[in-house]
């Protein structure tokens, strides 16, 4: 586009929101350091939330005191010319990843720092009326008592439907550098075109139906159906009816566009008109670009997590589409947009390079979400692409080098070789916003719930990176991830890895230029290196601590474990000739084996961990045996039912947010009950928004049934006498909760202070979970607000349940936690318990 013609457009966009918008920016307030602790891990810890859930937390004045403690006081703040109120101890942080494509080195993609502080203002309102809060730097806010999502990096497109009321309104702003505004539309329900996901528009291809995805905001008191988008670009015009969004939401909304009158590289203008009923809503202009079929170019696609519109990258190669190349699959660092990690790579004349996303530019560091995120793309670029399976290389830089580290040793039977630069091993190490996964835990609770973040500690797991050639590229004068972490891995390889180049470039900071990525005798390492096809793979060495993450490497698979999520491993040979599997296993209840080499009707002797030696008749070409130990002893036992633990279901509380979940709030309980239960299916679906580029179906537990909702993962907000949903998909669930009463097993734990967090099986899928938020009283409730399930690799059990004290006691304050069995069964050698009665 022409600098006059985006000009032109930066000034309609201006003008329009000028017209629809009038803001209060907050100028001034209280400012305290406030004793808190969010990490990646299932404890939290916050004083200021502790006493406003016990409604202990006095009217905030300068001098005045925070809850209990004379040491934490109020202090003025006054913003300053850019509306950016802060402490004045506060220092500016980075709370993001380092640098990457696109982000000059040495600098950061936005994001204030925001541990350990809160800022307190206000509103008087002459009446009661909806406004849209957009806070920038703060991890959560509370509105009049009610927790909100908050823009951690400082993005700025987060705006949250709030509900004034007539007179003071109250904030409470978890950062300690913030800006914050209120903001009032001439409609309430508006169209948002500042984070739309977006294709590119390929020229010479068909764009007559191609997908992206914008925010709706709804500031209406009623959820809206019917909506309709109608998209207008060079005279081509293409209507989509769009999801339902729940009153006072926001929602990320897919819809369909025709481009086909792109002829034209470069940036062309359009726009999108929001209608209901045939009545215009809001009208925004949006921006699309066109490049030619040779570019880098962004592609889009429905996600099987939850169904939202999520994009990949692709740089296509020199040799075209034509099937059996190289596919080289590279994650972008924190900060950095996937079409920027494309556009870092020249073409190759042997391949195509694909780039996830991450489901954000820092989404999930490329574990839980954005670990699917991966193997989503990754499946559609093997599609698309038809690559030789046995050249598929993975390569990333920063948080990406943590993303290659880490899918590399999940998933090493995936690719042929795979190349970290600027990268570090784990989170254990390295960490962001979200901080470190502490390395070790002080109590026996504390070691327990850490167990849940072990797949994350690659280090555990490095015996998996035996069969993958290895490039290590590191820039010697590193400050953002220095190269001692590069020298930490090539030390470790040093004592079982033969595969492995390192260089450190000299003088090269985190970003040194596309070299950073781009770097020619990477390519060429890669190029000499093919993955071993499975037919000649005899020699297993493979570790995993949940089988639902990772469990099969080639013709083994990790069925179930003895300890959850403790570490499993499998050490075995394959001998075709001699019709024989020889070796060890460590924490291993059962295994699968395939057995193709040997077709059909040929016996097999299978002897492991040193015990009397097993033998199976194979029964078709395509066979697999299972076998479980039982005192000590292997034996051939049959394939578990579905029912059971196993890859496709292992159960831990986070497993239910990949199957599209839905949220199910309830109705049955008091007034204040069912608030609370809404309030946090939005504030949890705010944060999926903005941490997963998501969307979320947020429906009352009367609209629940197992037909419409079946095979979609769903999570409960409330308990037994206030969810109706409760009893369809909970009723046979050991832990059961009420108002004031928890049972877990045989355990009772009683007062209206205690919450839980909890998975169990729904008995009519052989793959979905049920996940309960839930709580015996408002505090309990209360309790349970904090969601740092959304963390990247932070660690949840099956089931935990704690008080309201955790908050300003720690681990101390988890009453008691554990895994079930493999039959979903309490296990007390699985269980750590605190207090019981």
């Amino acid at each position: 586009m022409r600098s006059y013609q985006r000009l032109l457009y930066v000034l309609a966009m201006l003008l329009t929101q000028a017209k629809a918008q009038k803001v209060y920016y907050f100028d001034k307030g209280l400012a305290a350091a406030i004793p808190a602790r969010y990490g990646r891990e299932a404890i939290y810890t916050d004083e200021l939330a502790y006493y406003l859930y016990v409604k202990a937390l006095p009217t905030p004045v300068a001098g005045g005191a925070v809850g209990g403690s004379k040491d934490i006081v109020w202090e003025p703040v006054q913003a300053d010319s850019l509306h950016i109120l802060k402490r004045a101890r506060e220092k500016r942080e980075r709370a993001g990843g380092p640098p990457g494509p696109g982000v000059k080195s040495g600098t950061h993609a936005g994001g204030i720092g925001i541990s350990g502080a809160y800022i307190y203002v206000t509103y008087s309102s002459e009446k009661e009326q909806t406004a849209l809060l957009q806070v920038k730097g703060n991890s959560a806010v509370y509105v009049n008592g009610v927790i909100h999502a908050g823009d951690i990096y400082n993005a700025g497109y987060l705006y949250i439907p709030v509900q004034l009321n007539k007179g003071l309104n109250e904030f409470y702003i978890r950062g300690g550098a913030v800006s914050a505004a209120l903001l009032w539309n001439s409609s309430p329900i508006t169209v948002n075109t500042e984070d739309a996901t977006l294709p590119s528009v390929r020229l010479s291809q068909n764009n007559q139906q191609l997908q992206g995805a914008i925010v709706v905001i709804n500031a209406s008191a009623r959820t809206t159906k019917g909506l309709q988008l109608h998209t207008i670009i060079n005279n081509r015009s293409y209507t989509s009816t769009l999801p339902d969004v729940p009153a006072m939401s926001t929602r990320k909304v897919p819809f369909t566009f025709d481009a086909s009158g792109i002829q034209s590289k470069g940036k062309h203008n359009g726009n999108v008109v929001l209608t209901l009923q045939g009545k215009e809503l809001d009208k925004k202009p949006f921006i699309i670009e066109a490049v030619n079929a040779t570019d880098p170019y962004a592609a889009t696609f429905t996600s099987a997590i939850d169904g939202s519109l999520q994009y990949y990258a692709v740089t296509p190669g020199t040799g075209g589409d034509a099937p059996g190349q190289a596919l080289f699959f590279s994650v972008h660092g924190a900060g950095v947009e996937a079409i920027g990690q494309a556009r870092a790579y020249k073409p190759k004349d042997w391949g195509n390079l694909v780039a996830p996303t991450n489901r954000r530019p820092r989404g999930f560091n490329w574990e839980d979400w954005g670990r699917l995120d991966a193997l989503e793309v990754l499946a559609i670029a093997k599609k698309q692409f038809m690559p030789d399976e046995q050249h598929v290389y993975l390569t990333g830089h920063s948080m990406g080098g943590h993303g290659t580290w880490f899918l590399g040793a999940t998933y090493p039977d995936k690719w042929a070789g795979i190349a970290p630069c600027s990268g570090y091993p784990t989170l254990k190490g390295y960490g962001s916003a979200d901080g470190l996964i502490p390395d070790s835990g002080a109590t026996a609770m504390e070691a327990m719930l850490l167990r849940t973040s072990n797949q994350s500690d690659v280090i555990k797991l490095a015996n998996n990176y035996k069969p993958l050639g290895t490039y290590i590229l590191h820039g010697d004068a590193d400050k953002v991830v220095p190269v001692t972490y590069a020298r930490q891995m090539r030390k470790l390889f040093g004592g079982f890895h033969t595969d492995m180049s390192y260089f450190e470039y000299p003088g090269g900071e985190h970003w040194y230029g596309d070299q950073s990525v781009d770097w020619k005798p990477l390519f060429e390492f890669f190029k000499w290196h093919a993955r071993v096809a499975d037919s000649a793979m005899h020699v297993i060495d493979f570790t995993t601590a949940n089988p639902g993450v990772s469990a099969a490497y080639r013709w083994a698979v990790i069925q179930q474990q003895e300890h959850p999520l403790a570490y499993s491993r499998i050490q075995l040979k394959r001998d075709v000739a001699a019709g024989a599997i020889t070796g060890s296993t460590e924490n291993v209840q059962m295994l699968a084996l395939q057995l193709q080499p040997w077709g059909k009707g040929r016996t097999i002797t299978i002897q492991l961990d040193a015990t009397a030696a097993i033998t199976y008749t194979t029964a078709s070409e395509n066979d697999s045996v299972y076998i479980t130990k039982d005192a000590a002893q292997w034996k051939v036992t049959g394939k578990p039912d579905s029912w059971q633990k196993g890859p496709v279901r292992n159960g831990t509380f986070k497993e239910p947010f990949n199957y599209r979940m839905v949220f199910v709030y309830s109705t049955a309980g008091a007034k204040e009950e069912n608030a609370w239960s809404l309030n946090k299916a939005k504030y949890d679906a705010e944060t999926w928004y903005y941490r997963g580029n998501g969307a979320i179906d947020i429906i009352a537990d009367k609209e629940y049934s197992l037909d419409k909702y079946a095979d979609r993962g769903v999570v409960l907000f409330g308990n037994a006498a206030t969810n109706t949903a409760w009893k369809l998909l909970l009723k046979d669930c050991p832990v059961q909760v009420t108002r004031n009463e928890v049972k877990v097993g045989s355990r009772v734990l009683q007062g209206d202070s205690l919450a839980a967090y909890f998975t169990w099986p729904l008995k009519s899928s052989n793959h979905i979970t049920v996940g309960a938020v839930s709580g015996t009283g408002l505090k309990g409730f209360s309790a349970a607000n904090a969601n740092q399930y959304f963390a990247g690799a932070s660690g949840f059990p099956d089931y935990m349940v704690f008080g309201v004290d955790m908050l300003i006691k720690g681990s101390s304050g988890v009453k008691l936690a554990g895994f079930y069995n493999n039959q979903w069964q309490i296990a007390d050698s699985e269980s750590v318990i605190t207090e019981v009665q």
